[in-house]
């Protein structure tokens, strides 16, 4: 993941605290340093599942969250939102609300596992989403475990840019056809295109090569509206409600399976 806002703040908040240098992939070691979970839920009612109708607690409601770095917004995410009222017995679990974020950074997954106040509700496992077979494999393991056919709420929170960046075209549009397929909802917050020549300008500075795919993406502009025609035109999805945008002004969309 990455952030971005003004461009005089942004530049400085990013080669301040993403040292010791730019994630390429988005796995930045500190990310909730500067972007904590708060930024995203405080613009997403607590009473989201009741609303979407998985108000009954005796059937599992599985959440997924795609790139979770080292886990605190998926912790975060899943309190957020629990069905059950939450006491200091309960730690904000309940018994049937699951929730499974992965990440390619084998290291914030182990973070995330670490630190874990919720381990029978809440899994950590390393994946990589653009690996097809292999990604689908384990979403479908997790998927039967629990006696669903998919996933009731799947979060994609500034992860877009980053398989758009390093595989092109093709590879985000792939991505957001994959998480629809396995998804009965699905929450989005794609990154602008000013984050892009961020994360850009970042590599540069650190003398790395740019990305694969920065030069030659034809998919630019209003990246996130971008994505909202290939959710509706060709995975069988409608947008049902807009959040509004994050303080770092990326625009938080939900859309649900027709």
């Amino acid at each position: 993941m990455a952030a971005c806002s003004t461009e005089n703040l942004e530049r400085d908040l990013f080669d301040e605290l993403t040292d010791p240098g730019a994630a390429p992939y988005g796995n930045f070691i500190n990310y909730y340093t500067f972007n904590p979970p708060e930024n995203r839920l405080s613009l997403i009612p607590t009473t989201l599942l009741r609303d979407l109708g998985y108000g009954d607690t005796r059937h599992a409601t599985l959440l997924l969250d795609v790139g979770c770095n080292s886990g605190e917004l998926s912790v975060a995410l899943y309190k957020h939102v629990a069905l059950r009222p939450q006491s200091e017995e309960e730690s904000g679990a309940d018994e049937n609300l699951h929730l499974l974020g992965f990440d390619l950074d084998e290291n914030l997954i182990h973070r995330a596992r670490q630190t874990n106040p919720l381990p029978r509700n809440i899994s950590f496992i390393p994946l990589d989403i653009t690996k097809d077979a292999e990604s689908r494999s384990q979403l479908d393991d997790y998927l039967e475990l629990h006696g669903c056919s998919r996933f009731h709420l799947t979060a994609c929170l500034a992860v877009t840019m980053w398989v758009h960046l390093n595989h092109g075209d093709s590879a985000l549009l792939e991505l957001l056809s994959r998480l629809a397929s396995v998804s009965e909802h699905l929450l989005l917050e794609a990154q602008p295109w000013k984050c892009y020549r961020s994360a850009a300008r970042r590599l540069r500075k650190l003398g790395r090569s740019d990305f694969d795919h920065f030069k030659t993406l034809e998919i630019r502009g209003d990246v996130a509206e971008r994505a909202r025609g290939h959710l509706e035109r060709h995975c069988g999805m409608e947008l049902v409600r807009s959040f509004g945008s994050t303080a770092w002004d990326r625009k938080l969309m939900l859309f649900r399976r027709k």
